[in-house]
């Protein structure tokens, strides 16, 4: 497949295998109110699609798994046909969803749907350049792919905890939390993947836990554990586990005592290319500035 752009092999980041497998042990578990960061950002997709000023004939919920995403898409009542595509496997507490694949190999032909939609889950993808690339042959022409993904900064405290328990224990460290991409790593990705007007923007949410425990609990309950390559296949002992709680403790909790947990979510927005999008502005189309129609402030790319 030719794509237009430059690729240089890179070994893989993640461990795709593993991930199916926290994300099935995740659906099996069914944690209740594990959810809420889902919720939160299919809410926020939601409106954004409110603000678009058009309907879409089909649209995708890329991932699936709770329905939260796909609820919000007819909620908006911007699409004509919602399609459910979980992830690996279906989600044994809802309906038989319409499709179920890796979302690393879109299966969709050439300019077959109008509207792509996707929370939490593409920041999993060792090749997220060549993911994009498929979403973007995937819409029809003027069609919109608006997805979420957690951005730098997010569990900033976990991993300092972590890191700084395991060094003043064991001498050394592991990686233990994921690497995410800043708001302009995004949005470059979006401009090499050729897709018309990007618009990336960032959002911060906080969530606070009685202890570490707890969201290490809710973390595995996401199916969001490490699931790097190189990950230590050594479980932190005890010992680490314990000091990290300390220092979590010491160093990210407010006045009543809990701490924080920051999850810092990236918004990306674009539009398969179109004749029109170059024409004068005028209402209802892609044409109009995203920025604009979306009620979030533009950003440069290289900015």
């Amino acid at each position: 497949m030719t794509t237009g752009i430059a690729v240089t092999a890179q070994p893989d980041l993640f461990d795709r295998s593993f991930f199916r497998t926290c994300r099935l042990r995740a659906l099996m578990a069914a944690k209740p109110g594990a959810d809420f960061l889902l919720k939160a950002v299919s809410e926020d997709l939601q409106d954004r699609l409110l603000l678009v000023n058009r309907r879409f004939p089909v649209a995708v919920d890329l991932g699936g798994h709770c329905a939260h995403v796909s609820e919000a898409i007819r909620q908006s009542g911007k699409a004509d046909l919602v399609l459910r595509a979980d992830l690996f496997a279906a989600d044994p507490s809802l309906a038989a969803p319409d499709l179920v694949f890796d979302d690393a190999l879109i299966p969709f032909s050439d300019q077959s749907v109008d509207l792509i939609v996707s929370a939490l889950n593409l920041q999993f993808v060792n090749d997220l350049p060549g993911t994009l690339v498929q979403l973007r042959r995937a819409l029809k022409p003027d069609g919109l792919f608006l997805a979420t993904l957690p951005g730098a900064g997010t569990l900033s405290e976990l991993r300092d905890s972590l890191t700084r328990a395991e060094l003043e224990v064991k001498g050394g460290a592991a990686a233990r939390v994921l690497p995410f991409a800043d708001t302009r790593d995004l949005g470059s990705l979006l401009q090499r993947a050729g897709f018309a007007l990007p618009v990336t923007d960032l959002d911060s949410l906080t969530v606070r836990y009685d202890t570490m425990f707890a969201l290490l609990a809710d973390l595995r309950a996401m199916g969001a554990t490490s699931v790097l390559k190189d990950r230590s296949r050594k479980p932190l002992s005890r010992q680490v586990l314990l000091r990290a709680a300390e220092l979590y403790a010491q160093n990210h909790a407010d006045a009543d005592g809990r701490i924080r947990a920051t999850f810092s979510l990236v918004t990306l927005s674009g539009w398969a290319p179109h004749e029109s999008q170059q024409k004068p502005l005028r209402p209802g189309s892609a044409k109009t500035r995203l920025a604009d129609a979306l009620g979030v402030q533009e950003r440069k790319i290289g900015d």
